[in-house]
């Protein structure tokens, strides 16, 4: 009688806890991908932190460097739907490839104009503005060509990877860019990033040719309209966009930091930045230990679980004075956002035709872009009208509401299966 031969005690909880390597293992294309994203990653970081350095340097002015997120937000979202329109008729490795060529351009270009000493606002606004819509064009083709790479069963853990690659920048970068520009200046920090393109753009430069599955030849508005119509006959796709926003526009508290590091905890600047860490420290630490989530099939379960810890959390942080306990809880709702995002994108990925990847992840870009955005205009209006407690505690209380909700006008989303993904 032949025996089974079990892994060795000390495997089996690296592989039940841990992030899941195997599409690393598997797929050199997605491995080339991976690793190069996490080096641009970090450099485009990087830059971002150096230009709202810049921006206050030559102006003085906090309004100035709040319009670079104006910059950056208005093409993206413009551009967003279209960019996912384009990569549904495009081979999407050209597209992956020349806007990430685009991108290396401008860091060169802020490069050049620091060490020239030629230090203008404008410039900087002109080059983040291209620079997010060259994302606009990237994001969707890259997030499209995922499930031509891995078979469906890997998409969670692949798109776990992804989040830690996307957290690990936003907690590396800039503080590696404060280092960086403290020491060698602002060409130092844009140089690396164009060179660290270089990663990326080899990785996309190996991949084979990515044409969508029966793309159509509509362009424009036309191939966006077929898009936002498809989304609207696929409920369960939609309630992954409806799910996101109830938690970004009601329970995002962001915009109340700088009052609540002082009100609260009697702090300052370093407190702010605290609080602004702790939420990526455990979106960061959910990717890190996600070996569980490939053997999760009731998806919209999931999402429904994870939105809500997301929205108790940041109930519960509205009610604390202790400095420690509120980063816990902002770490908790971080870690409960990354693990809703993993099963949203892979509910994206997977119950979506090859030929409306791009546009769906058009929509994706607007409302990932769009709702934190919006949640700090709603938190910071209703602050002021109420308190920092109300608005913060009201909104994640919302939350859980609202997706509630949602969750009875669309049950079937409870239902969803992945091994037989229904949009």
């Amino acid at each position: 009688m032949t025996r089974t031969i079990a892994p060795p005690p000390s495997t089996r909880p690296r592989r039940r806890i841990l992030a899941d390597l195997t599409p690393l293992r598997t797929s050199p294309d997605f491995r080339r991908l991976w690793v190069g994203g996490i080096i641009s990653w970090l450099g485009q970081a990087m830059t971002a932190l150096a230009i709202s350095l810049q921006v206050y340097e030559i102006t003085g002015s906090s309004f100035s460097v709040g319009l670079v997120g104006l910059c950056s937000l208005v093409p993206l979202v413009t551009f967003g739907l279209y960019g996912g329109a384009i990569a549904d008729t495009v081979d999407r490795r050209k597209l992956g490839l020349f806007s990430a060529l685009g991108l290396t351009g401008l860091s060169f270009a802020l490069a050049g104009a620091a060490l020239v000493d030629y230090h203008r606002v404008w410039l900087l606004y002109t080059v983040v503005a291209l620079q997010s819509l060259c994302g606009a064009l990237n994001g969707p083709a890259r997030s499209a060509m995922i499930p031509r790479l891995l078979p469906a069963e890997q998409l969670p853990a692949a798109n776990a990877l992804n989040s830690v690659v996307l957290t690990f920048g936003m907690t590396a970068g800039p503080a590696l860019g404060g280092v960086i520009v403290g020491w060698w200046g602002y060409q130092a920090a844009y140089l690396i990033d164009a060179v660290t393109f270089g990663a990326a753009l080899y990785a996309v430069w190996r991949l084979p040719s990515m044409k969508p599955e029966g793309a159509g030849e509509r362009t424009g508005r036309a191939s966006v309209r077929d898009g936002l119509r498809f989304l609207g006959t696929r409920p369960n796709i939609r309630m992954t966009f409806f799910s996101d926003l109830a938690a970004m526009v009601l329970a995002q508290p962001k915009a109340l930091f700088p009052a609540v590091a002082v009100l609260w905890y009697g702090g300052d600047a370093k407190t702010v930045g605290l609080l602004v860490a702790a939420p990526a420290v455990g979106a960061l630490l959910g990717g890190l230990f996600s070996g569980w989530q490939g053997r999760i099939r009731r998806h919209g379960v999931a999402i429904l679980l994870s939105v809500a810890g997301w929205g108790l959390a940041i109930a519960v942080f509205g009610l604390t004075r202790d400095l420690w306990l509120g980063l816990l809880f902002l770490a908790l709702a971080g870690c409960a956002d990354s693990i809703s995002m993993v099963f949203r994108t892979t509910m994206l990925q997977a119950a979506t035709p090859d030929e409306m990847r791009g546009r769906l992840q058009g929509v994706f870009v607007v409302v990932v872009a769009g709702g934190p955005r919006l949640g700090d205009f709603l938190t910071g209006a209703t602050a002021e009208l109420t308190s920092s407690t109300a608005a913060i505690t009201g909104g994640g209380l919302g939350c859980v509401l609202v997706l509630a909700l949602l969750a009875l006008r669309w049950r079937g989303f409870a239902r969803y299966d992945a091994r037989s993904p229904q949009a």
